[in-house]
């Protein structure tokens, strides 16, 4: 008897009209990355996605409570935020934004 193979990857097949391969590939291609690993990691993203907006987050009331808090309370200035704000663009003619 032959010994079973495991497989660690699994082949997809499918089937795209020809703009949208074109379309992948100039993608692919401007990322550096093979049609594979492009469609790959878009298809890998996108159900990262799917699934991160259908986590269900629980916690006690005291939690939330806190949560809201921290989420209600008015905005404190970053100050590397600010600086980086008031520093001009590299487009822009000296000077600040404001």
């Amino acid at each position: 008897m032959a010994p079973t193979v495991h497989r660690k990857d699994h082949p997809l097949s499918m089937r795209l009209p020809e703009a949208d391969l074109a379309l992948i590939d100039r993608a692919a291609g401007l990322r550096g990355r093979s049609r594979t690993e492009f469609v790959r990691d878009a298809a890998v993203h996108a159900a990262e996605d799917v699934l991160m907006q259908s986590a269900l987050v629980r916690m006690s009331p005291e939690g939330f409570a806190a949560f809201t808090a921290v989420l209600s309370a008015p905005a404190e200035p970053v100050a590397p935020m600010v600086e980086a704000l008031l520093r001009p663009a590299p487009w822009e003619p000296t000077g600040g934004r404001g």
